[in-house]
């Protein structure tokens, strides 16, 4: 990797998405990998998957191959228990194929009891098709589901999920970028996927 551009595609067009990788990957120390956002005329996979792996890797190889570059992409949802585990993989199209992060959050107040517990989940998947190279990293958040959404920060669910490991009473929307960072199932993953491109760049 040693004269080339440290730059990684994110297999997006979730802008949200994509500040929030940009802040995760670039902050780390000594990276030196910055997040660049993906065209939008780079069409990407339907998530159809069964899983967040089968998501994530169907979007890295489909951003790989149009653009010759090393891409990562993730694919994340949230689980509650009281649901068996959903939404899950459905977790974006929960109340609908084109529903709002509102009406999926609504949908699980009604569903999911309050003080339940929910574990956010986060698989990314980097590939360089031009090297043969896959691999998956996943990160993990385990919460409880507020009473009521509480704060103006993040996005998705953020609102009703209390982190097990963050500041009591405070759900994912009241924290700041650092402490949700140091928590979150995104920037868990994200850590991972740094230290294994740290490694094998020597």
């Amino acid at each position: 990797m040693a004269g080339t551009p440290r730059e990684l595609l994110l297999a997006t067009h979730n802008e949200h998405k994509r500040r929030e990788f940009e802040r995760l990957l670039e902050r780390e120390p000594g990276s030196g990998w910055q997040v660049r956002a993906l065209a939008q005329d780079v069409i990407l996979p339907p998530e159809v998957g069964e899983t967040f792996a089968e998501n994530a890797l169907g979007k890295a190889r489909a951003a790989a191959s149009a653009c010759a570059r090393p891409c990562i992409a993730d694919d994340s949802g949230i689980a509650a228990e009281a649901l068996g585990g959903a939404p899950g993989v459905r977790s974006a199209r929960y109340a609908g194929e084109r529903a709002s992060d509102r009406e999926n959050l609504e949908k699980l107040l009604r569903e999911a009891p309050a003080g339940s517990a929910l574990e956010y989940v986060c698989v990314i998947a980097y590939v360089d098709s031009q090297q043969g190279v896959e691999r998956l990293f996943e990160g993990r958040c385990a919460g409880r589901l507020a009473g009521e959404p509480r704060g103006e920060r993040g996005f998705g669910y953020d609102p009703a999920f209390l982190p097990e490991d963050g500041p009591p009473g405070l759900t994912m929307a009241q924290l700041s970028d650092e402490q949700k960072d140091a928590i979150s199932h995104r920037g868990r993953a994200a850590r991972a996927l740094v230290e294994w491109l740290a490694a094998t760049a020597g």
